[in-house]
């Protein structure tokens, strides 16, 4: 009875494979996304994959923008690594992505959409009283009814241009004092966010540059011990999630290639003070999956669709084993009756 299913099985997936009913079976490629999600904040990555059936050789990705820049990967955008693409997401990358071969064929077609990021020039967590920083809200398309919000520590919460901050289009220009630290995001008029940032403003003498948006894996990032009173360089401790890392008699510590073992919370001390505590934020690139993790990601019926549909030979054989055994079980079975 097992083999006799097996071979039902068998069967029912080669029907099931040439009549196209496996979902994207009747296309000749897959485009995979990993991470598997059609929306993402900018500066994020994604890694595009086409699983062909069979040779992969001159299958490509292609996209059409939102703006209508029908183009393939490694031109302006992207970076090809054999029938795949791995992407540092900005707002400009929202469209339509697929796969294409050399003769015109398509996979299915996936829709990416990268939402509004705020930026923050300079790019720091940490300011002095009286500094300015400019919060913008980078959105895709019509930036209009995009607002810059804030959080602050006491409890505040209101928009730019209202008692703090001058609004320029989707963008704030802050001088700051104290009260301005906090967390600011951009909100739009339909309630979508972007990405969040805290900012502290410290009356002391003592602050860390350290960036206020996330890096990425394998940068090189610098923090900095800064004293307001003076240019010159001071010997400065660093400190990550209150413990010692090092001591820099420039004032300057620089990580060559940070990792996700990096993230946390920093802070610095010298002769002059010491600053407050600020997070930094590592993001992993989209990894590349192996051959192997391809396949197993496969669902049943694809699995077994590639197999059958690309090996005839094989298919026959394993018909021909199955009703061999089944033939040999029988024959026994009449021995004992005997």
């Amino acid at each position: 009875m097992e083999r006799t299913c097996l071979l039902l099985l068998l069967l029912s997936t080669l029907v099931y494979c040439s009549l196209g009913q496996g979902g994207d079976f009747s296309l000749p490629a897959s485009l995979s996304v990993s991470p598997d999600r059609s929306q993402f904040f900018e500066y994020e990555s994604v890694f595009l994959s086409c699983e062909v059936q069979g040779n992969s050789a001159g299958w490509r990705v292609v996209r059409n923008t939102l703006r209508g820049n029908l183009s393939e990967c490694n031109t302006d955008w992207g970076e090809q690594q054999g029938s795949s693409c791995i992407v540092s997401l900005m707002p400009s990358d929202s469209g339509v992505y697929w796969c294409e071969s050399g003769s015109g064929e398509h996979s299915n077609a996936v829709n990416i959409t990268v939402h509004a990021f705020l930026s923050v020039s300079p790019d720091r967590s940490q300011f002095f009283k009286y500094e300015s920083v400019s919060l913008s809200c980078e959105v895709q398309g019509n930036s209009a009814g995009w607002i810059l919000k804030r959080y602050t520590v006491s409890g505040e919460r209101s928009d730019c241009g209202g008692n703090w901050g001058k609004q320029q289009g989707s963008s704030c220009n802050v001088s700051l004092t104290p009260s301005h630290s906090g967390k600011y995001w951009c909100e739009s008029g339909s309630g979508e966010h972007s990405n969040a940032v805290n900012i502290t403003v410290h009356a002391g003498a003592v602050i860390l540059e350290s960036p206020a948006l996330p890096v990425t894996e394998r940068d090189s990032v610098t923090l900095s011990c800064r004293y307001q009173g003076t240019l010159s360089n001071l010997t400065a401790d660093f400190y990550k999630d209150g413990s010692l890392i090092r001591t820099e008699t420039t004032g300057e510590m620089t990580i060559p290639a940070v990792s996700k073992s990096d993230e946390g919370l920093y802070k610095c001390t010298n002769s002059e003070g010491e600053s407050p505590e600020s997070w930094m934020t590592v993001t992993v690139p989209a990894p590349i999956p192996s051959p192997a993790v391809l396949v197993l990601s496969m669902s049943l019926p694809r699995l077994l669709c590639s197999l059958l549909v690309g090996s005839p030979y094989l298919l026959v054989t394993i018909i021909l084993m199955v009703k061999g055994c089944r033939s040999r079980t029988q024959g026994e079975n009449l021995i004992r009756k005997d």
